[in-house]
This record gives C-alpha cells, structure tokens and sequence, in this order.
C-alpha cells in the first residue's frame, strides 16, 4: 500500500482489540472457565471409560443393535463390519476417545442451539441479531476457532472440545428456527383458538411437528463436531485427530491412512443412526417400528399432526366482516 492510501486509510487494531478482549476473559472469568474444563473433562473422561471398559467385541455387538433399532438389520450388519475393521487396525481406543467428545460436544450444542433457535424462531428481533452472528461463525475457518480455545484452556482435552462446541453450534440454531417456523399457522391457530397457552403450543404442536428439521440439525452438529474433533488434535486432544496430525508430522502414510478410514466408519454410523432418528416412519424394517407395532403405539409426531388436524377441523369458522357478507 502507498503513502497516499495509507494517510487516507489508517490502520484498524482489530487484532488488538481481539487479543485484550481475550486477555480480560482470562483474567475476570477465570471460575467460568476452570468449571467448563473440569465438566468437560471429568465427562468426557467418564465416557471413554464407558466406553472401553468392556470388550471390544461387545461394544460392536452393542452398537450394531443400536443401528437396527433406529434403522434396519443392514445398517447393523454394516457397523458390525465397520468397527470390526476398527478393531483389526488397533484403532478402538483412539476412535472411543474421539467418539466420546463428539458426543459431549453434540449435547453441549444441542443444549445450548435448540433453546436459541426456539427463541429466534418465536421472535423477529432475536432472529434478526442471531442470524448474522451464524453466519459469521459458519464463515470462519475451523482452525481459527482453536486459538481461543488454546488462549484459554492451554493444550489437551478441553481446548478441543470448547473449539469444537462452538464450531458445531450454527446449524443446531438455524434448523431449529426453521423447523418452527414450518409449522403449519393453521395449526398454531387452532391451538390457540382451544385456549392452549404458548408454552402448551410449543411443547405440544411446534415441536414434534419441528423434530425431523431439528433432527436434521442434530445430524449437521455431529457431522461438523466430528470434522472438529479430527482438528483439535492440533491442541493435543486425545483419538484419532492427534493419529492424523502425529502422521502427517511423521510422513506416516499407513497410520494416516487407518486413522482416516476410522472416521470415515465413525461418521457413516452416527449419520446413518441420528438420520434414521428423525425419520422413524421410513424405517419399517427397524426393531422401533417392529415394537411399535406389536404394541400400537404411535409416535408423539403422528399423535400431534392428527391432533392438530381434529382441532383444524373443529375449530369455529372465522366470521367475515358485515361488509364482505
């Protein structure tokens, strides 16, 4: 740049402003930061221990089961072969721990995503403050995401897990809004027109109207938490995101190569598994449906659109005005 364009265009310290901001959260929220890392810590700790406390052979067997009762016999045969391909290439221990920070980093999103998509979906002005503040995070790069995340936390477990929180959370919120606001007026209407207060409506019609869109978010949180977790192996966080990075610094073709296919299974299963959630009713051939219909039970979605379509054809016509009459 000239000497000219430089007096006509002073120099902006956003850079600075960024590094004091993260200087004050390290200094006056210190117990807020402590308390996530030891949450986090101590949970996910725990459920990698879950998780690789019994044998191998019984986690595939177990989570075989859970691909059928969502979905079918051949999405259980097809991770019984997955992670039966883990086992071979002695990568259980490394994909247990990934997959427990997946899971820990889905809840927290999920947690903290379906109460704000509510909230944005329910008002504009939210909605409106909300939406550019996603899709700033949904524009950045995954890798800036982990220097907060070592600003705060150092090096290790926690550090990826906060950068892979808040990497996974946009679509959480954008699904959620947007599987509310697909709810049909007429049937919010005739809610109202029985007397159901907002919250009845919510709990009762919005939301189990809105659980495939908010399901496909969940899909979109874990697939994102995943690619971030392969990431933060950069902070040195334990799975098989640090196998990548340590054989990508060692030119280690063979472990690059087994780690990858390892996330490649892992992914698969968890977006085969929380797809199939979202949509029960295409899956007749799963052991949900099979109880489901021994028993006769419906599902809370089926109960509510038919509910929703009683009160849409009971409720009292709207009265046109003298005028149009």
């Amino acid at each position: 740049m000239s000497t000219a364009e430089e007096s006509l265009l002073p120099q902006v310290p956003i850079g600075d402003w960024a590094d004091q901001a993260f200087d004050w959260i390290d200094d006056n929220l210190t117990f807020l930061l402590d308390g996530f890392s030891t949450l986090v810590s101590t949970v996910v700790n725990g459920l990698i221990d879950v998780l690789t406390w019994p044998p191998a052979l019984v986690m595939v067997v177990i989570f075989a089961l859970v691909g059928w009762l969502v979905s079918s016999w051949k999405l259980a045969l097809g991770t019984a072969i997955g992670f039966m391909l883990i086992i071979s290439m002695d990568m259980w221990l490394a994909a247990m721990q990934t997959l427990a920070l997946v899971i820990i980093a889905t809840l927290i999103a999920v947690i903290v995503a379906v109460p704000v998509g509510v909230l944005a979906a329910r008002n504009d002005t939210v909605s409106a403050i909300v939406r550019p503040i996603l899709d700033f995070m949904q524009t950045m790069p995954a890798f800036v995401y982990l220097i907060p995340a070592v600003i705060f936390f150092s090096i290790g477990l926690v550090p990826g897990a906060f950068a892979t929180i808040i990497f996974a959370l946009p679509p959480g919120v954008r699904l959620t809004e947007l599987g509310i606001r697909q709810v049909d007026q007429e049937t919010v209407e005739a809610g109202q027109a029985f007397g159901a207060s907002p919250w009845q409506i919510l709990r009762g019609i919005q939301l189990p109207l809105a659980v495939p869109t908010i399901m496909a978010g969940i899909n979109q949180v874990i697939m994102l938490a995943l690619s971030m977790a392969v990431i933060a192996g950069m902070t040195g966080a334990d799975g098989l995101g640090k196998l990548i990075v340590s054989s990508i610094a060692r030119l280690n073709t063979s472990l690059g190569v087994e780690a990858g296919i390892a996330v490649v299974i892992l992914a698969i299963f968890l977006d085969r598994v929380t797809a199939a959630l979202g949509t029960p009713g295409k899956h007749p051939g799963s052991l949900l449906a099979l109880l489901r219909r021994r028993s006769g039970r419906r599902r809370p979605v089926e109960e509510a659109e038919d509910a929703a379509e009683e009160a849409t054809s009971t409720a009292p016509p709207k009265q046109l005005p003298i005028s149009n009459i």
